[in-house]
Parts: C-alpha cells; structure tokens; sequence
C-alpha cells in the first residue's frame, strides 16, 4: 500500500493519544478495517477514537450483535464485527458495508480478514499487534487518506 506507518503504544495514555491524534483526520469520514488477535486493542482504539469525537454511549465490541451505531458524535460512527458471521452472513451485509463507506460517516470493521476480500472501495487498514510487556503496535496502512498519514507522522 501506498500510505503506511506503524505506531508504538508502551500505555493506555499512549493509545488514547494516538486515538484523538487520528480522530482530528477523519471528522469528515474514514473506512477502517481492523486486524488483531482477540484482545489486542482494536475496540480500545475505536472506543479513544469515538470519545475523541464526542461520543457519550459506552462503546463496546459489537461481537455479539455484529454492529453498535454511536450518534452522539460530530459523525456518526459505524463499528462492525465480522468474527462471528459465516461466508453467507459476510456476503449478506456487503451492500451495508457499501453504503457505511460512504459520505460523512465513520465505519470500523473488525476482523476485517472475514470479509473475504469483499471490501473494494476507499478504506484504511489498521493492524493491532502487541509483544510480551503488552506494548501495543498500531500499523496503519491504505492507498487512501494521504492527510491521515502527514497528521500521524
């Protein structure tokens, strides 16, 4: 991909910093996919994203009920969960999936790999990764959002 930087977190301050750093860059929309083992971050990054932004509703994983909606921000804002739908059920929420990209809104997908390839339109990756002292590594990467990438270097 064009566009790619990675990130050290040693704290939870330091995620929450690079939350609202990223938060200033996508008020006026951004498609994210999420990559991450269970547990390495990716709803704590969303929920210091969604807070940045002015959401006032406990943001949680939607693991369980595929997608959580927040309204109270400057956007709406989108979070996904493909981890417990089947080939069928991914194919049966492409065209939402489709209809998130776009306009000024912002859409999470977690466990973005489930997807099957099916995403082809304008988005960012984020991979979550973290080593034995539980520092986390933020990897953004996307052909996309030149703007993103200058506010995070």
């Amino acid at each position: 991909m064009k566009n790619n930087i990675k990130i050290k977190c040693e704290t939870t301050e330091d995620t929450d910093n690079l939350a609202k750093k990223f938060a200033n860059y996508v008020k006026d929309g951004c498609f994210v996919n999420l990559f991450g083992d269970i547990g390495a971050g990716k709803t704590a990054f969303v929920r210091f994203v969604a807070k940045a932004l002015g959401v006032t509703e406990k943001v949680t994983s939607p693991s369980f009920v595929i997608l959580n909606e927040y309204h109270t921000s400057v956007l709406p804002i989108y979070h996904f969960d493909l981890y417990r739908l089947e080939n069928v059920g991914v194919k049966s929420i492409i065209d939402e999936l489709r209809e998130y990209s776009e306009g000024k809104k912002l859409t999470f997908v977690e466990w973005a790999e489930f997807s099957q390839g099916e995403i082809p339109f304008k988005f960012m990756n984020i991979n979550v990764t973290y080593d034995d002292d539980d520092v986390r590594y933020y990897e953004f990467s996307s052909d996309y959002y030149d703007e993103i990438f200058e506010g995070l270097r």
